[in-house]
């Protein structure tokens, strides 16, 4: 396998996730008066590793288990890498990428765990779990999404956050809700293209339980709710009012849930709303983080 395909089958254009996640919790941390440079550098490459292990385990599992990526509509955001399908990549090079990138995590994750303390290896044996199980398993008991939402969101903030602070302040799980909602809602989207492929290979997510119909709905509320939660924690004075920032990722949402409610059921019009949804996600991490900064600055 050359090195092209190597780092396309890991979905890099994702990965960018994991490191704006690890931004937000460590200048949370930053605002509430611990720094930690290296260790805040080693959990994004951790979490990246991480990202990508389950992304290239479920091409594996989507292309020889299932085969319902040899069946579904491929997206520069859904639909897997589309390597297996073109044997650009064999599978048992998938599965050997995936989990040597799941041990490399993993080894960061005991090292950090290791330096922080034993709460962390909780956070950690959590996500290690959700990874192996977020395909085989979550992605059949309509858990998918759920699962995405911890794994990508609220483990990697608070665990983040404990790292660099010792703590499990309030702050953090608050601050950690947006997240996991946005990471929710990631998958939600990147699901419509693949409903039918997916529910003839056995998948039950939200969009094949309530149909296409039904989960635009449940887009657009969570959707809104990403937002809600960032005004009411600044209301309440848990976060600082820097976090307002976050809302500046509002006119990618808007546009992705226009977009989901009109057109959900058109394969060519909803992949716009993936690109508008994808803004929303990696804007509200970076502009919270960078709203944390400013709080810990002033």
């Amino acid at each position: 396998m050359s090195t092209t395909p190597w780092v396309q089958e890991t979905r890099p254009q994702f990965l960018l996730l994991a490191v704006l996640l690890v931004f937000h919790a460590s200048a949370l941390a930053a605002w509430q008066g611990s720094v930690d440079i290296v260790h805040s550098l080693i959990a994004a490459v951790a979490l990246v590793l991480l990202h990508a292990s389950v992304n290239v385990l479920n091409d594996w599992h989507d292309f020889s288990k299932t085969e319902i990526d040899k069946h579904a509509p491929h997206t520069p955001f859904s639909g897997g890498s589309g390597l297996l399908p073109q044997g650009r990549v064999t599978p048992s090079q998938a599965l050997g990428l995936g989990i040597g990138l799941l041990v490399a995590g993993c080894a960061l994750g005991l090292y950090l765990a290791w330096s922080a303390g034993w709460p962390l290896l909780v956070i950690g044996v959590a996500g290690a779990v959700l990874v192996v199980t977020y395909t085989p398993f979550l992605n059949k008991i309509g858990l998918g999404e759920v699962g995405a939402g911890l794994g990508l969101g609220v483990l990697p903030v608070v665990g983040t956050y404990f790292l660099l602070t010792g703590r499990f302040d309030a702050v953090a799980w608050v601050s950690s809700i947006p997240a996991g909602l946005l990471t929710y809602n990631l998958l939600l989207l990147n699901e419509f293209p693949d409903a039918e492929a997916d529910a003839a290979g056995g998948r039950r997510h939200m969009v094949t339980l309530l149909g296409k119909q039904g989960a635009r709905w449940l887009y657009a509320a969570v959707e809104a709710s990403v937002y809600l939660t960032i005004i009411v924690a600044v209301a309440a004075r848990l976060l600082t009012p820097w976090a307002l920032l976050g809302l500046g990722s509002a006119p990618f949402a808007v546009r992705a849930v226009r977009a989901a409610i009109a057109d959900y059921a058109s394969f060519e019009k909803i992949v716009p709303a993936q690109g508008a949804n994808v803004m929303a996600v990696l804007a509200t991490n970076a502009l919270l983080g960078i709203g944390y900064v400013i709080a810990a600055l002033v």
